[in-house]
């Protein structure tokens, strides 16, 4: 992979997803010229016997207290010199002693994000780290050695602390690292990398464990998989439309000029673009047949018999037409299988809106992770040439950028988001295998002329399984803070915690949304067939075997027989005229190639497996890249 140059100013979301998974960094040496003019100033401080926080005082509560000349037990009789200066022990001991996180290792994907990430902070000069650290760390970076970052430790301020210090600890030649698909001591990992250990010098470990890194690592790569949900959940939403052959008119573009919130519109246009050229979408009323059991006597022919359905409508006398006269002009007077209404429940009609409303705030959250990656965020910050400087206190001086509070709040904001996308497409999953909701196609979409079979019931059942257990995760933990360091710290943002729910979150999303396409693939089938169905039966029979379809129809005696007749041969023309009904090409598409992973459900089988397939075929993003080849065609 080609290598992502670094230099403190242009790293993007993208190139850190690179470089998370897998490609090599370098450092740029203008970059580095300023890391080493830093560097070489704060030692002449130290030298000078200046007081600088974390240089030559302690850190945090013990900021009061400055740095000897040598270690007071070396004054002891017979005491044996550690051969360490105190300003070596002070930054050596800052990374041992903090990492001290607890869990489950990080992915190496986000352990690579926050190596990079910690780089590209450190090359913007403000720091005093020196070049050859930085030169080590990407070294170890470029040879694929991934540190043992457990998961649970940071405050989100002073910044990551206790995982940020894991990663420094390896380059030390301490803790452990996986390499070569092995977990081994960080010493040993060096080694078989061809790699020495690091001496650390003055504010090093602090310029190495003070910062947001991990926050922004797993904010990032949140972000990327969450975006690739966002087009997945407009695209199950289409598929859902389609299939409940439902209403476009709320989706047009100057109904969303009226509230242009960014997001909503961008909604909108994405269902027009994935819904063009269905003949589902917008069909009338009366065209649109009922779900009935299939029964033997249901069909006349070898191949209408093979169909796993009945298919009907109720006419609707001249005498319960009353104050609907118009609407029955516009429309034949049967009611199949589409409610006579000219508007769609909520979970369909307001997708721009609840879909756009969380389009935004991850806008929102990108943003801040976008200046996020070119920020320095240690403490204290180093300005060599700060001119009319009368003192070092005006030269380097203790800010508190580590603190992890806008990220934190960005990705509270997510996080608040992600269930509120998992509930609508939960709720569109209901809407599809509820009878009384899904405007005519079969109770759990099977069907179940037996009364043995369950279809897509238990599918909904995981789906608002993980909707509520996404809505008790999102408590926002960046209201609860919990001081540390004897109240030093006494405001942390809790902002890596925040990160970390939002990844796991992500992952469980795009599982709610597979279930909603696994469904609305079965009831676009059954949608499609059962109006192509009446459209054959019209297109090879005469009124009077329509007629057989249709309940109510007054006896061949009744005055109102003939216009009975005379309205379903209205209603056989229309269906024998039109052109075999589809959806959307670009929902079409998608729907072919969930075919090729997963067949039709006519009858009861296992679907644990089918599943499972679908999970994996929208994590990978597969499905989406389908439907943009479509889109693009």
């Amino acid at each position: 992979m080609k290598p992502i140059r670094l230099d403190g100013h242009s790293l993007t979301r993208d190139r850190l997803v690179a470089v998370a998974y897998g490609a090599p960094v370098e450092l740029d040496p203008d970059a580095l010229r300023d890391v080493a003019r830093a560097a070489d100033f704060l030692a002449e401080q130290v030298r000078r016997e200046e007081p600088i926080y974390g240089v030559s005082t302690g850190f945090g509560s013990n900021a009061d207290k400055l740095l000897g000349a040598h270690p007071l037990r070396d004054e002891l009789p017979g005491a044996a010199p550690s051969g360490r200066s105190l300003h070596e022990e002070l930054q050596r001991n800052l990374i041992v002693t903090h990492a001290v996180c607890v869990g489950e290792p990080m992915s190496p994907e986000v352990v690579r994000a926050m190596l990079c990430i910690r780089l590209n902070t450190l090359l913007k000069g403000h720091s005093g780290i020196r070049v050859q650290t930085l030169q080590a760390m990407a070294a170890m970076l470029n040879a694929g050695i991934v540190p043992v970052v457990p998961q649970l430790g940071s405050v989100g301020a002073s910044g990551d602390l206790a995982p940020l210090s894991h990663l420094a600890i390896v380059l030390l030649g301490g803790g452990e690292a996986f390499f070569q698909g092995q977990r081994l001591p960080g010493a040993e990992a060096l080694r078989r990398a061809g790699l020495e250990p690091v001496t650390l010098s003055y504010k090093e470990g602090l310029a190495l464990n003070n910062g947001t890194a991990q926050m922004l690592a797993m904010g990032v790569l949140a972000l990327h998989r969450l975006e690739l949900m966002l087009d997945t959940a407009d695209l199950a939403a289409a598929m859902t439309i389609d299939a409940f052959a439902g209403r476009l008119g709320a989706f047009a573009e100057e109904v969303h000029a009226l509230r242009p919130h960014p997001g909503q519109v961008q909604v909108a246009a994405n269902l027009r673009r994935l819904l063009a050229g269905s003949t589902l979408a917008d069909i009338p009323y009366h065209l649109v047949p009922r779900f009935r059991p299939w029964l033997p006597g249901s069909w006349d022919t070898d191949e209408a018999r093979r169909l796993h359905f009945d298919i009907g409508w109720d006419w609707v006398p001249a005498d319960q037409r009353h104050g609907r006269e118009r609407f029955y002009q516009r429309f034949l007077p049967f009611r199949g299988g589409k409610k006579h209404q000219p508007q769609d429940s909520y979970s369909l009609r307001c997708i721009p809106q609840v879909h756009g409303a969380v389009r935004d705030a991850v806008a929102h959250a990108r943003r801040v992770l976008e200046i996020e990656l070119n920020a320095v965020t240690d403490n204290p910050l180093v300005f060599p040439d700060r001119q009319g400087a009368a003192h070092v206190e005006e030269q380097v001086i203790s800010a508190g950028h580590f603190h992890g509070m806008p990220l934190a709040l960005a990705m509270s904001a997510v996080k608040a988001a992600i269930p509120v996308l998992a509930s609508i497409s939960e709720r569109r999953l209901n809407k599809l295998v509820d009878p009384a909701t899904n405007d005519g196609l079969p109770a759990f979409l099977i069907g179940n002329e037996d009364a043995t079979e369950s279809g897509h019931m238990i599918v909904q059942y995981t789906a608002a399984a993980i909707v509520n257990d996404l809505a008790s995760r999102a408590h926002p933990a960046s209201v609860y803070s919990v001081p540390t360091s004897a109240n030093a710290e006494d405001h942390v943002s809790m902002g890596a915690n925040e990160a970390r729910h939002v990844l796991a979150m992500v992952e469980d999303l795009g599982k709610v949304l597979a279930l909603e396409l696994y469904t609305a693939a079965q009831a676009l089938d059954l949608r499609r067939d059962m109006i192509n169905a009446a459209r054959a039966l019209a297109r090879r029979a005469d009124a009077v075997g329509l007629a057989a379809k249709v309940q109510g129809a007054p006896a061949p005696d009744s005055p109102f027989h003939a216009q009975f007749m005379d309205e379903v041969e209205a209603l056989r023309r229309q269906l024998a005229q039109a052109e075999a009904f589809h959806p959307g090409a670009a929902v079409a598409a998608a729907h072919a190639h969930i075919r090729q992973v997963v067949p039709f459900l006519e009858r009861d089988r296992a679907l644990d497996g089918e599943v499972a397939a679908m999970v994996r075929l929208v994590a990978s993003g597969e499905l989406l890249q389908v439907v943009r080849q479509a889109l693009d065609a």
